[in-house]
Formats: C-alpha cells, structure tokens, sequence
C-alpha cells in the first residue's frame, strides 16, 4: 500500500486519419506527417509511443500478397522501423484501412488483439464505405481504435448517421467484458465521416469564411457538431473543436478549394474514456493536439492528427498492469500475439527491401 497515486501508465499516442484518393505513397515524405521533424505535441517533445493510423480510399488495384501488406503500411512501416517502432496490427476493408506500431517496450503490455470489419456500403453488401478497427488490452485497460469512412456527399446525412449505427451495432468482438465499441474503457474513432454543413451557403461563401478565419461560424452548421448534440450520432464520443480549416475538398497538388463541393470537416477524430470504470483507477485521454497538415497534397483531403496524453493511475495503491489486466480482462485472457506478430512483420519487412 502507498499513501498517493502511482501511474501505470503515461503514454502519448498519435493518431493520425487521411483520405489518399487512391494515390500510392510512391517517394512521398512522411517525417513531418507523422510528427518525426521535432514537432510533436507529446510531453517534453518526446517521439508518440504509439501511432494508429488511419486511411480511407486507399487503393485495391494490388494483387493481395499474404507476404506482403500495402504499400501505404511498407511506407509506414520503413519510416517508423528507423525510429525502433514495431507494427502490432492491421486490418483493410477494401479502401478502408487502419495500423497500428508501437515502440518495442510496449509489446508486453499488449495483449487480447483482435481486428473487426462493418461493411455500409450497399446496404450493408459493399466495403467502399464502412469501418475497420484493432481492440486490444493496454496496460490492463480495453482500448479501441475505430477507422471509419462514412456515406459521401452534401444531402446524405441520414445515410451517414445509419452508417454509424450499423458500425456500433455489427462491431462485435470475443473478449469477454469488452464485446462492444462502447464496452471499452478508452474508444477513438477516426477517419472520413464525411460529414458537411447544414444550411444553403454557396461553395464560395464558405471558402470566403474560411479565408476570414471564421471557423467558429461555420462550426455551428457543422453536421457532426450537430449529431452530437442531438444525441443522433457520436454522442457518446468526445471532440475538440477544429481550429484549422476544412479539410475537404482541395484541387488535388494544391492548397486551393475545389469549389465543385463546399468546405468542409470531413476528416475527424474523437474519443471517449470511462474514467472511473475500477475502484481506485482512474483512466484519462487529455488531448495535447488536433491539427491538419496542409504540406501534403496528394489528394483531395487534408491529413488530420491528433495526440492524446493516455494515463492510468491507481490512487492509493500499487497496482502492476497485469493486475489490472486480470481486474477488467480475467484470469482466461488469452496470451499475448503482438510480439510474434510484430517481430514477424520486422523480419519479413527487413526480407523484402533487402532484395
């Protein structure tokens, strides 16, 4: 027994969503990207200790190699590998893709992953629009990342709200207590939820309000801003409001809008913790950032990230994460994969460029 608080875990992860139009990453630096160039948010500029990334339209015109994964992934993996991050786990969904790496110390402290998949599009029948996850235990707590691609265009609010119905209501996974998205003590959802701004605003009086800075104004036609008030969709889920500029739609190689299609915040990340879930736990995800970057412009769509201060805490006793794991995943848990896994994916990323 001790008489404070004693910490867990402190970790800083980074969560990064983008929609590439089905562009390769080809030769496409991603230092800045991915925070690398000395500009990350987390606590005393040291590097994340986690990245999730998620990406929405990547292209499906590779033949599927069981030996090797996306380009988009190579790309990641080989400039993350240069930083001693290892790849835990990934799932695609046609377009829909999302990884995980983290740094080697961390690998223990991950057990009980598993992946899941929810198609939308089509009623349900195609995975162009949908959403692909990667759940796992953290230090002891259920932690879920969610990548999502919600319907397209203007008048399709209703479609994207039963979008993310089907997405919590079909997300089902095998580990007891945690059967759910919502089941888990730390959930971030990312990626193109498409949503777009209510009301009859031209294209360009828009982009003219964005050229003005008067985000603020548009936010409060913001459909997700919206959906969340009215309890109709995301309610659950948290979201600090964008201060940089819609991130849809851009003329591809530039940073001009497309004023086909009005500005808007496609591109969004939002979480939710149950902070006192376990006696004498406390569980908290304070955000340090939320931001787009306007230096890359292969496609459409700005990337977004964001970077969450990720901590748990046992206040007045000592608990070690395996403790905690036994608390909120049972005794039966299964043992750990992502080592395997994660080591496998050096050994045959190393295979592969050697050659």
């Amino acid at each position: 027994m001790t008489a404070s608080t004693s910490l867990i875990a402190d970790l800083c992860i980074y969560l990064l969503t983008w929609n590439v139009g089905t562009h390769s990453p080809r030769d496409l630096p991603l230092a800045s990207l991915l925070a690398l160039n000395g500009t990350t948010n987390c606590p005393d500029n040291q590097l994340p200790d986690i990245y999730v990334i998620g990406m929405q339209e990547v292209s499906t015109k590779q033949v599927l190699n069981i030996f090797q994964d996306d380009p988009w992934i190579l790309k990641f993996a080989s400039t993350l590998s240069e930083h001693e991050y290892v790849k835990v786990h990934s799932k695609q969904l046609q377009g829909i893709l999302i990884t995980m790496f983290a740094q080697h110390k961390h690998i223990p402290h991950m057990k009980d992953i598993e992946t899941e998949e929810t198609r939308t599009g089509l009623g349900g029948l195609w995975g162009n629009k949908g959403a692909v996850s990667i759940r796992l235990s953290l230090y002891g707590t259920g932690a879920v990342f969610v990548c999502s691609h919600l319907a397209a265009h203007d008048k399709k609010l209703n479609e994207r709200i039963e979008d993310y119905h089907q997405i919590v209501d079909n997300h089902k996974y095998h580990v007891s207590g945690y059967r759910r998205i919502f089941d888990h003590d730390f959930v971030f959802w990312l990626g193109d939820l498409n949503f777009r701004l209510t009301g009859d605003m031209s294209a360009w009086d828009v982009r003219s309000a964005v050229e003005h800075g008067r985000y603020e104004e548009l936010l409060k036609l913001d459909e997700l801003v919206l959906m969340r008030e009215t309890g109709n969709a995301f309610s659950l889920l948290e979201e600090q409001l964008p201060t940089f500029a819609p991130t849809f739609k851009f003329i591809e190689g530039s940073n001009e809008y497309d004023i086909k299609r009005r500005p808007a915040w496609c591109d969004r990340i939002l979480h939710r913790v149950q902070a006192n879930s376990y006696p004498a736990i406390t569980l908290s995800a304070q955000q340090l950032s939320y931001q787009s970057n306007m230096e890359y412009t292969l496609s459409d769509h700005k990337p977004v990230s964001a970077t969450f201060s990720y901590k748990i805490e046992a206040n007045n006793l000592t608990y070690t994460d395996e403790e905690l794991h036994e608390m909120t995943h049972g005794a039966a848990s299964t043992v750990s994969n992502v080592s395997v896994l994660g080591f496998i994916t050096i050994i045959v990323f190393n295979a592969v460029f050697q050659f």
